[in-house]
């Protein structure tokens, strides 16, 4: 008599058998009432199962991490559009022989955000060198948004000394892939930009965010609050680019105005060096 798990395992491989060859073929595939719920595509995308779907997307990469033994990383964010250094001296020698002011001052503003990008890589690979010596149980891993730029930049640095890393993606209609120096079977793909969020604080032990825009300063201050308001334990949040994030924004005006406690200035540090960045998170856990 065949083992029931083999029974099981076998039907649920002719359910998505069925699912690919329609996609071989090309071929629509029409709401089916008889077809098992989990391989019914159109069942599966309606607006009444969305809570299913944000179960199956914390799901996925929580069993995926655990199982290859990431249970704490190093969260980095940044800007997407920052490039690295040798693309910004190519788009600067072009733009210098162009004769075009406005070429040449966006070529001049890249090469200076690279500098940004080098040092998430450098900060990076700090991390990667450290948790390569390390057991398996206290290593720490960098994990970003998986795109282009400053994410890029510290995934780069941490696959520069063969350290796995994690990449969180999101789906958008405008950007992003994962960039291709995430460790693959570490790359996730998100639809919903609040279960994102959730994964980047489950296993996160500190945050150093990059210069960056919109998406940066949401992260930013999403885990900012969480702290504050004792939601998610204490972690070393580290801005990266003091001069940067001081002309952003003017933190000093919420105490000034009551809106936060000076004490709340306390949640984050400036750094401008990516190993006082990393001393900064080892001393904060005392780390050898």
């Amino acid at each position: 008599m065949e083992n029931t798990q083999d029974l099981s395992e076998r039907r649920l491989a002719d359910a998505w058998a069925e699912l690919q060859a329609h996609g071989d073929a090309g071929t629509p595939l029409d709401a089916q009432a008889y077809r098992l719920a989990f391989a019914d595509p159109e069942f599966l995308l309606r607006r009444e199962t969305r809570g299913i779907r944000f179960q199956l997307e914390m799901l996925k990469p929580d069993l995926g991490q655990h199982a290859q033994g990431v249970e704490n990383t190093i969260v980095v964010f940044g800007s997407a559009r920052f490039p690295d250094q040798e693309t910004a001296e190519a788009e600067l020698q072009a733009a210098q022989g162009s004769g075009d002011a406005a070429a040449l001052a966006k070529a001049q503003r890249r090469m200076r955000n690279a500098g940004y990008y080098e040092q998430a890589r450098a900060f990076a690979r700090i991390v990667g060198t450290y948790s390569n010596a390390r057991p398996m149980a206290e290593r720490l891993y960098i994990c970003t948004g998986g795109g282009p730029g400053i994410m890029e930049a510290a995934n780069r640095g941490a696959h520069d000394v063969s350290a796995p890393n994690v990449g969180l993606n999101i789906s958008l209609p405008f950007e992003q892939s994962g960039n291709r120096f995430i460790t693959p079977t570490l790359s996730f793909k998100f639809h919903y930009f609040a279960l994102r969020k959730m994964h980047f604080m489950m296993r996160a032990k500190a945050l150093v965010a990059f210069p960056g825009g919109f998406g940066t300063l949401d992260e930013l201050f999403e885990v900012v609050t969480l702290v504050q308001t004792r939601k998610a334990k204490p972690v070393p949040i580290i801005l990266f680019g003091s001069d940067y994030w001081k002309r952003l924004v003017n933190l000093d005006v919420l105490v000034e105005e009551g809106a936060i406690s000076p004490d709340d200035l306390k949640l984050f540090q400036y750094v401008d060096d990516p190993q006082v960045a990393w001393d900064a998170i080892r001393a904060f856990y005392q780390l050898g």
